[in-house]
């Protein structure tokens, strides 16, 4: 299984800082990336299309929008359609990242619902699941992921067929407690939560949940990447604020 290797830019840089960054990564990525790796970038919806266009020619490079209104148009103000964000240059889209539940209220049915259109309208999808401290310490680990995706699962239509996910869909699991905190979850605890994020895509999907990417993510850094990637059933890294650098950055994606 290819891996992916992403950056989340949050609320961080204008157009320009952004295009310099991704120049920067664009010009250096054919001497650090390693075979079988994609790299997936995130902006502000305001540096998408720069983004995109500094990355065009790089098959390996491809960015995508941090939010999205589930609708194809309409009254909604302050929101942008997936349709939008396609015309900007955006292939891939986040749906659930921990923010966006905890910050800005979005439930489980609504990331459900998110991640059903998106699929449904041809964007790459990144489904971001996890666990906030006082879960994990409850013991209420499997519950929580499942409640999670069971929500997507249960959504999903029946003509969107799994096998049709694969190269579309990818499954983000960040323990809420680790993003932007400087805590990393242990080797342990990732084997623990990616595994159980595995049996539960094999559940819902079965053969298929085999072949759908899990990426780690929550305060990934140079020096923690490359451990964090060898372990079982991680395909990948979702990097916050260590992506905002283009050298601290690139030294994660060839880790």
């Amino acid at each position: 299984m290819h891996k992916i290797i992403a950056a989340n830019w949050k609320m961080y840089k204008n157009r320009t800082e952004a295009a310099t960054t991704a120049a920067e990564i664009a010009a250096a990525l054919p001497g650090v990336l390693p075979e079988g790796r994609e790299v997936v970038v995130f902006p502000p919806a305001t540096a998408i299309e720069c983004v995109a266009q500094a990355f065009r020619g790089q098959k390996s490079l491809t960015v995508g929008a941090q939010n999205f209104y589930p609708a194809p148009e309409g009254a909604f103000t302050g929101e942008v359609s997936v349709d939008m964000l396609r015309d900007v240059g955006a292939e891939w889209v986040l749906a659930g990242h921990s923010e966006r539940r905890h910050i800005f209220g979005e439930s489980d049915e609504m990331v459900a619902r998110k991640t059903v259109f998106a699929l449904s309208h041809g964007m790459k999808t990144m489904l971001c699941i996890g666990e906030k401290l006082e879960e994990r310490e409850q013991g209420n680990l499997y519950a929580v992921l499942e409640r999670q995706l069971t929500a997507f699962f249960s959504s999903k239509p029946a003509a969107m067929a799994d096998d049709a996910l694969t190269g579309r869909f990818a499954i983000a699991y960040e323990p809420v407690w680790a993003i932007g905190t400087g805590k990393v979850a242990g080797p342990g605890e990732v084997r623990e939560a990616h595994g159980v994020t595995r049996a539960l895509l094999e559940k819902f999907m079965g053969e298929t949940g085999k072949k759908l990417p899990i990426l780690y993510g929550g305060s990934v850094k140079p020096d923690n990447a490359g451990a964090l990637i060898a372990l079982d059933n991680v395909d990948g890294l979702l990097v916050g604020g260590a992506s905002l650098e283009a050298q601290s950055f690139l030294q994660i994606i060839g880790a």
